[in-house]
């Protein structure tokens, strides 16, 4: 079965990466099964492998990581479920294309258990929420939010890294970079359209609705 872990109070960044490519190492050796480990960070702006100088628009504000993951610049701070996700694709598809939409599908489905449409679009990365709350944009289309990055590493075909989903965090953050090279479009939030949502009530979702999207690991 795949190991939920839950880390209380705010984990530093290069302490999560280290962890998790521990766990990485051991699920490769067999050491370990695989894992989803839920999460927050203290604010931090990291860059993918991806990332583009001039989208890291406010360089002092927060410290800045660069991280092996897929993508580009992204903020995560307190307020914001990370879901750093260790699965063994070995077992499951070597298929990094489709293992990318589960984890978009993921999400949404998370989504869907508070009533709201996340969707996706292509040349977009993440999950992003129509607003007809909010003005158009200058050429009329209209007004899309995100509320959720996706970025992930593979080593051995052992993924890590994985989700970070805006419950709560200070959006004004976000502000000191191009979320995800993305410019144009907003971030929001579950508690930014009106939702009282916790933490427990999200880490609950994610729980529910993981089993139909991943399935069991293969024997």
């Amino acid at each position: 079965m795949v190991e939920w872990i839950t880390s209380t109070g705010l984990v530093p960044y290069e302490e999560a990466v280290a962890r998790m490519e521990a766990r990485v190492a051991d699920i490769w050796s067999g050491r370990a099964g695989e894992a989803v480990w839920l999460l927050e960070h203290p604010p931090i702006y990291t860059a993918g492998t991806s990332a583009r100088a001039e989208d890291l628009t406010d360089p002092g504000r927060f410290p800045v990581h660069r991280s092996g993951r897929g993508g580009q610049y992204t903020y995560h701070g307190p307020g914001q479920r990370v879901a750093y996700v260790m699965l063994d694709l070995n077992r499951r598809g070597r298929d990094v294309r489709a293992f990318v939409r589960r984890l978009e599908d993921w999400v949404i489905a998370a989504l869907a258990e508070f009533s709201i449409r996340g969707e996706i679009r292509d040349g977009r990365v993440g999950v992003w929420v129509a607003r007809p709350d909010k003005p158009p944009l200058p050429d009329g289309a209209p007004r899309e939010d995100k509320i959720a990055a996706i970025g992930v590493k593979l080593r051995r075909w052992i993924s890590f890294h994985g989700i970070a989903i805006n419950v709560e965090p200070d959006l004004d953050h976000f502000a000191g970079i191009v979320p995800c090279g993305i410019r144009g479009h907003g971030v929001t939030s579950l508690v930014d359209l009106g939702l009282p949502v916790t933490m427990a009530d999200l880490d609950q979702a994610l729980k529910a609705t993981f089993p139909a999207v991943f399935g069991p690991p293969p024997a």
